[in-house]
């Protein structure tokens, strides 16, 4: 039986990277997965991937994060179609520019925050009575070590990461009574486009694919998984 037969999981940032690997790994696992991205063609191909590789159709769900009130409607549109949600997975995040504090960009900045947080807030917000539907919901937070070290110039992205990871594990110790587990990947160094955005002389391929990562998330979306408000470091 595969570990994820039957269950409902929403990914963000799935059309590529972590997203994208994490979806197809579900969905091998007997999920029916529901995608948000802003790009439809990315979407679209990790469909195909999945259908290519016997899994069922993905739920495709072209969305910009950024436009935060819109994901109110969310939670209804999914309580219509399926009654529950059993997996989320908060993946989707961008880097906001690389730059002096003093120098940061406005616009990236408030970006950042939008994406990074504030959509993860408002999805917690509208898939929570989702996941507690669920017989065992499950939510998982991407974060990093930029959380917790402080790295000159990364000020948006590591500002706007410590801000999530502190809400999912604050959401963690509220969730502690209830069947829903939550908690967070750091996946550590990764194949990414974000990476290679950070580090555009660095060779890609010298690194590990995202694909790498994927088992821990299978570990913790699981029914039987007992681990609940842990920073999980998957490599």
């Amino acid at each position: 039986m595969s570990r994820l037969s039957g269950r409902i999981a929403l990914i963000t940032g799935a059309s590529r990277g972590i997203g994208a690997a994490v979806a197809k790994k579900f969905a091998a696992e007997g999920a029916h997965v529901l995608l948000i991205a802003r790009t439809v063609g990315g979407l679209e191909e990790v469909d195909d991937e999945i259908r290519k590789a016997g899994g069922n159709a993905a739920t495709l769900l072209p969305f910009d994060l950024a436009e935060v009130e819109r994901l109110d409607m969310l939670g209804h549109a999914i309580y219509e179609r399926f009654g529950r949600l059993d997996i989320f997975v908060g993946n989707a995040a961008i880097l906001g520019g690389l730059s002096p504090v003093a120098h940061s960009d406005p616009k990236q900045w408030d970006r950042a925050l939008r994406i990074n947080v504030t959509a993860n807030y408002r999805l917690i917000r509208t898939l929570d009575p989702l996941l507690r539907a669920s017989d065992a919901g499950r939510a998982i937070f991407v974060t990093s070590s930029a959380a917790r070290e402080a790295h000159p110039y990364w000020a948006p992205y590591s500002v706007t990461k410590a801000a999530m990871e502190m809400m999912a594990l604050t959401y963690a110790a509220e969730m502690a009574t209830t069947s829903v587990r939550v908690n967070l990947v750091d996946p550590g160094v990764v194949r990414t486009g974000m990476r290679t955005s950070a580090f555009p002389g660095e060779d890609p391929e010298s690194l590990p694919p995202p694909e790498s990562v994927t088992g821990c998330f299978v570990e913790l979306a699981a029914s039987e998984c007992v681990r609940h408000g842990k920073i999980i470091t998957a490599q």
